[in-house]
């Protein structure tokens, strides 16, 4: 004998306000999870190159410390410092010209100016598609609580048209119509648990970026990398 209670009797005895529903929050968890694990790779991916900044600056110039950064497609670290290097490059052609606005700036103004745009960049890349899991952890158990109320109202109405209040005719078409609130947590709750990791991780990189743009901008303005310690020391790097 075929089950009569269960998700595909919600789906069989619903109207078209409870299917449509249904359909939202389906949607709404492809494209949470989509988010999640596409942003996810892009992290891991991120951390990886991240741990190759320390053999860049053990290259004996620069160019082979950008072949040592890795790959150029979506590699941040790379396009950092290939955006300091232009605008170093940039800079130092214009000394006699000084034709333009930017032209004005210092060495130091202008290459922190290009390094900061290229991590703001690389900031927005990373935070894209954070929006939709954002939406979707804020609104699915609303859009659930939406469903089980009229499913709830759909129900009862089915049951006052029959003419039968007992127990065994309200407590199975009201179940199913609290699966609806099930349904609308159990597509939140991943969707707000991927957002902190994704923030989190995005936080990693960022922060990496900061540190590697720092050592940058020490070795385009006084041709040396100022070492993290606390006595001072640049570590140096011939130029390309």
């Amino acid at each position: 004998m075929e089950s009569q209670f269960g998700l595909l009797n919600v789906w069989a005895q619903g109207d078209w306000v409870t299917r449509a529903v249904t359909l939202l929050l389906l949607g709404m968890s492809l494209a949470s999870w989509m988010v999640i694990i596409v942003k996810a790779l892009t992290i891991v991916s991120s951390k990886r190159l991240a741990r190759n900044t320390e053999t860049f600056w053990q290259a004996p110039d620069f160019a082979e410390g950008l072949t040592r950064l890795g790959p150029v497609a979506d590699n941040p670290f790379r396009e950092l410092a290939e955006e300091g290097r232009e605008a170093a490059a940039h800079l130092r052609q214009k000394e006699a010209q000084r034709n333009q606005l930017q032209d004005s700036l210092d060495l130091s103004d202008w290459v922190t100016r290009c390094l900061r745009n290229s991590i703001d960049h690389t900031t927005a890349r990373l935070q894209n598609g954070l929006a939709i899991l954002a939406s979707v952890g804020s609104t699915a158990p609303f859009v659930g609580l939406f469903g089980t109320v009229w499913g709830i109202y759909h129900a009862l109405m089915g049951i006052g048209a029959a003419g039968e209040a007992t127990i065994d005719k309200v407590a199975g078409p009201i179940g199913e119509a609290l699966i609806m609130t099930a349904m609308g947590l159990a597509v939140a709750i991943p969707a707000v648990l991927g957002y902190n990791a994704l923030v989190r991780g995005n936080k990693f990189v960022i922060n990496k970026l900061n540190r590697f743009a720092y050592d940058l901008h020490a070795y385009f303005v006084t041709g040396a990398r100022v070492n993290g310690g606390s006595d001072g020391k640049v570590v140096p790097m011939k130029k390309a």
